[in-house]
């Protein structure tokens, strides 16, 4: 007989090997529902994040909790967990079983319930009539992740509890609660991809290999069509000539620059006064008289002879220069 449960009952089990199907109908803008398990000691946390199974981590390391495929059937989509709770280790008193929206939440999935099958070998299985039944409903609709029901220990025997607790953070903060360390997909929008702890790095990268300098090129002329068409820009004018470099040693100085003819003024202003010029037909103006040179001899005739100065003397002479007569 199928136990249909309200939200916190509870019932005993005496199947040791269970397993709990969450189903929903699935359609247009309904998010994907995915199923995991939380392995928890009496302190509500877990061991380790090898007690975190779920999509990503579909197998404890002891076996005795795993992960199943997802099937698509008449009655709708499904996602499972499998527990073996004969072989669960001591330290283990609950397993925890939860659910999560991929692409929106739980206010947008029709139809969701936890169904609880004995899958005993020789038993019915999945195919005979469920333990339980719990009809999930979100109290808010913006739940992201759902405590659906939970496994736990009581004396020698295990019995199932109707939960139905909401996380509007996602399984992410429903693992986190737990004490598992998961990290976010950006991909998936906040989902969870698998217990983290300190990742591991791998080798180092090779150092880029260190390039000469590239060679400065000159810049390639502008094309015809960028160069500018017009004439060129006006340059002012140089009012002081260039210094002349200095000359270097023990070489003369550069002989000085010529000067520069005076500036003719443009086209259209007034010129200079011209000397004035007589009229056609008066007189001329008498010519200046040019001062004469001295009349020289013509070449080969005799040259005039200075005149001697009568009062030239000679001045008094040495004994040398007497004579003894």
């Amino acid at each position: 007989m199928t136990h249909a449960m309200l939200k916190g009952s509870n019932i005993p089990l005496d199947a040791r090997n269970v397993r709990a199907v969450l189903r929903w109908t699935p359609g247009p803008g309904v998010p994907d529902v995915d199923a995991s398990a939380l392995l928890v000691g009496e302190n509500g946390r877990v061991r380790s994040d090898e007690d975190f199974v779920f999509y990503n981590q579909p197998r404890h390391p002891s076996g005795a909790v795993r992960h199943l495929r997802k099937k698509r059937l008449v009655e709708g989509a499904t996602d499972a967990i499998e527990a073996d709770l004969s072989t669960l280790e001591p330290s283990v008193g609950r397993v925890v079983l939860a659910a999560s929206a991929d692409g929106g939440d739980f206010g947008l999935v029709r139809d969701l319930c936890v169904l609880l099958y004995d899958v005993a070998p020789g038993g019915p299985g999945q195919d005979g009539e469920p333990l339980a039944r719990f009809e999930v409903q979100p109290e808010t609709g913006s739940e992201t992740a759902m405590i659906c029901g939970e496994l736990y220990r009581r004396g020698e025997g295990w019995k199932f509890r109707a939960l139905g607790q909401g996380y509007a953070s996602g399984l992410v903060g429903l693992a986190t609660e737990y004490g598992i360390s998961v990290e976010e997909s950006e991909d998936t929008g906040g989902s969870a991809t698998g217990p983290t702890g300190v990742p591991a790095q791998g080798p180092a990268p090779d150092p880029e290999p260190v390039r000469p300098p590239e060679p400065v090129r000159p810049p390639e002329p502008a094309p015809e069509s960028d160069r500018p068409t017009g004439p060129p820009p006006a340059q002012p004018p140089t009012t002081q000539p260039p210094a002349a470099p200095p000359s270097g040693y023990g070489y003369p100085p550069p002989p000085p620059m010529p000067p520069t003819a005076p500036v003719q003024p443009a086209y259209g202003y007034p010129q200079p006064p011209a000397p004035a010029q007589p009229a056609y037909g008066y007189p001329q103006p008498p010519a200046q008289p040019q001062p004469q040179a001295a009349h020289q001899p013509a070449y080969g005739y005799p040259q005039a002879r200075p005149v001697p100065d009568p009062a030239f003397r000679l001045p008094p002479q040495g004994p040398q220069f007497q004579s003894n007569r």
